[in-house]
């Protein structure tokens, strides 16, 4: 979508949308006339929006939220590759991950966590 009509759906205005694609918290495909904004990027201007205006978070800390996320989406899909392959192997090679996955794990109980 165009920045017009990014910025009705993301409910910015375009000062704010400037700050931001400057911060690099924004990163639209561009062509040769404008800005094409994603959904991807709708969902991350609602979020910042969110963050900034109903959550009270500073622009200090928008960054490393942002990079926290990414980071963990990132994971996801990496997590979602494993798992693809896992299944892909013979039955007692899987019950052999598994088996490998429940023994190594680390369980986070509230004891635990106090005493990391």
């Amino acid at each position: 979508m165009r920045t017009r009509e990014f910025l009705l759906a993301a409910r910015l205005d375009a000062t704010a949308l400037e700050a931001w694609l400057e911060a690099g918290w924004l990163m639209p495909r561009r062509d040769a006339e404008a800005a094409d904004f994603s959904e991807t990027d709708l969902a991350r201007a609602r979020l910042i929006r969110d963050l900034q205006h109903d959550m009270g978070v500073n622009a200090e800390a928008i960054p490393i939220i942002l990079d926290l996320l990414d980071q963990v989406h990132g994971l996801r899909h990496m997590l979602r590759g494993v798992a693809t392959a896992v299944c892909t192997q013979p039955d007692e090679t899987r019950a052999r991950i598994v088996a490998e996955i429940r023994s190594t794990s680390v369980r986070i109980t509230p004891k635990a966590a106090e005493e990391n």
